[in-house]
């Protein structure tokens, strides 16, 4: 029998199901000898070519396999697909090693399998789960049909997932030019228009901010950045990565056959005759393919007024009379996705009137506001932000909107054009109000332009609003004591709460998001301490005993008010 194992006539020893076959004497040599060479030349596996063979029927070699490897045996076709667990093992897997995930069961995976020799598999899948990996014995041909059915579901997903009614327009951003046609040709599947138009339509319901289409090497994700937080949505077949990307790249007005570099775009959606959206596209090249994120940049959000925004009733009062003065700077500071551009664009909004004159130099403009000449800055042609700013000092301006100030040219135009009879507004990126001073210091401003300059900074951050499933949470007064609460506000007269979590809310125990605020007024003693180039904590320490409130102290008034919860607030803040 050692002989036969290593049978001269075949190029390696003989393993797997023939050798087992030959061990018990199920088979003979002269039989599995042409079996195999079959299966070498035609490149398949040999429980394919031996059961194509006639040798042996499929029902006598699963009883066969689980008696000799000691795997139950049970019958594929008593299982119903529905009931297989998601997300397990991963589909391309499953159909190229002929495996199917039947159940799992804290760290096990039952794995229905024809082969047992297919070691192979079963460490793939181990690998790739991490669990515990219990073969299950199941006759070939059965097992193969239903991985046949299985496939041309997933084939079909796509197009019981969109339906028949995902009719949407794309506007003055689809594509309105030949070249861009003939791309349009390239990716003109209309399961994939219809799957992208759902997803973007989705997340426009679930009030996501961001959205992003990831490919990896042996899965595709959808992810939705909701509340601030990133949520799986879907997972679709790897195969359709590149149309999609494609398809995205057409709507923006991007090259599709440009893979190598990152490539910024917008596109506009339609989502009735009074209401369109605007996306911000950025591609980027990755190990195994291009992700896109997509930014939704929705107009209504200006539109909702200042008191939407959460500012307390005193806040609320200094902006507006920061912003309502005829000359000087209002700067809005925090980290990217804390809501500045809505902050500005509420203000804007607030002192459009027809009698002023407003510009903004944005990169890009994100929300489109009737009555604002709204310029998109484009370094490559050499429309930059100082080239703007000093273009709007031509244009006789009232209010000067800037969408960042980057670097020590655009700030001193933007402070010259302070200290000439304008209102301007812009954003820097710093952890709160009293280091944006120290920070414009540190860019080379002179001490002596930014106090006369400058007349009210605000930081800003964007916790989680709690749902109304949300319930009083027990907490101890020393924790809220450490929190940043004083003794004399544990009174009893107000609850703290917690998230639970519910269908409208998606189990996360939030919905929506509230601002939290420290609104800063530049004050004689605050211009002198920056006259003396003092520091952040000195500024700091000033602006406390004039009353002005941290962010931590802004955001546990939010929990005093049953807004949010204290984990979200000492999350969001720094103390």
């Amino acid at each position: 029998m050692a002989d036969a194992l290593t049978h001269p006539t075949i190029q390696n020893p003989i393993s797997g199901l023939a050798r087992a076959l030959l061990q018990a004497n199920r088979v003979t040599m002269a039989q599995v000898d042409p079996v195999i060479k079959k299966a070498q030349i035609e490149k398949v596996p040999f429980i394919d070519a031996l059961l194509q063979s006639n040798l042996i029927k499929a029902r006598e070699l699963a009883v066969f396999c689980s008696e000799t490897f000691g795997y139950s045996l049970m019958d594929i076709d008593a299982f119903s697909p529905t009931s297989f667990p998601e997300k397990v093992v991963d589909q391309k897997l499953m159909q190229s090693q002929r495996i199917i995930a039947l159940a799992k069961r804290g760290n096990k995976v039952s794995i229905a399998i024809s082969d047992p020799t297919n070691i192979q598999a079963l460490d793939q899948i181990k690998f790739q789960t991490e669990l515990i990996v219990e073969p299950i014995i199941v006759q070939h041909d059965l097992l193969v049909n239903l991985l046949d059915k299985l496939s041309k579901t997933s084939e079909q997903n796509l197009n019981e997932l969109i339906g028949d009614d995902m009719e949407i327009d794309f506007g003055e951003a689809d594509v309105n030019n030949t070249a861009a046609e003939a791309q349009a040709t390239e990716v003109d599947d209309a399961p994939i228009v219809k799957f992208l138009n759902k997803i973007l339509l989705d997340a426009i319901n679930m009030g996501a901010s961001d959205l992003h289409f990831e490919p990896f090497e042996k899965f595709y994700r959808i992810r939705f950045r909701v509340d601030g937080e990133l949520r799986e949505i879907a997972q679709p077949p790897l195969a359709i990565k590149e149309k999609l990307v494609s398809r995205i790249k057409v709507l923006a007005r991007l090259d599709i056959s440009e893979k190598r570099i990152p490539q910024d775009g917008r596109m506009k959606l339609l989502i009735s005759q009074t209401r369109a959206i605007d996306f911000r596209i950025s591609t980027l090249p990755t190990l195994f393919g291009e992700k896109v994120v997509m930014r939704i940049l929705d107009g209504s959000q200006a539109q909702m007024g200042i008191d939407a925004l959460g500012y307390d009733a005193d806040q609320k009062q200094i902006l507006l009379d920061a912003i309502q003065r005829p000359y000087g700077m209002v700067l809005v500071t925090g980290p990217t996705g804390s809501g500045k551009t809505v902050s500005l664009y509420t203000c804007l909004n607030v002192i459009n009137k027809p009698g002023i004159n407003i510009s903004t130099a944005e990169d890009p403009a994100e929300i489109n506001l009737p009555g604002v000449n709204q310029v998109n800055i484009n370094d490559k042609a050499g429309l930059t932000f100082p080239a703007a700013l000093k273009s709007f000092l031509r244009q006789d301006p009232d209010v000067i909107m800037v969408g960042e100030i980057r670097d020590l040219e655009t700030a001193d135009i933007a402070i010259k054009a302070a200290q000439t009879g304008h209102m301007v507004f812009s954003t820097l990126h710093t952890n709160d109000a009293p280091s944006t001073l120290t920070r414009l210091m540190n860019m080379g401003v002179a001490p002596f332009n930014i106090a006369s300059s400058v007349i009210l900074i605000t930081a800003q951050r964007l916790a989680r609003r709690l749902c109304t499933c949300k319930k009083p949470a027990e907490i101890l007064d020393q924790v809220l004591i450490d929190a940043g609460f004083e003794e004399s506000m544990l009174d009893g007269t107000w609850t703290p709460y917690k998230p639970v979590g519910c269908e409208r809310c998606s189990g996360s125990g939030y919905k929506g998001r509230v601002g939290i605020y420290q609104i800063m007024p530049i004050t004689e003693e605050i211009e002198r301490i920056i006259l003396a180039h003092g520091s952040a904590l000195d500024i700091e320490s000033q602006a406390r005993s004039e009353g002005v409130r941290t962010l931590r102290e802004s955001g546990l008034m939010k929990v005093k008010q049953g807004l949010t919860s204290l984990e979200e607030v000492l999350g969001c803040t720094n103390e």
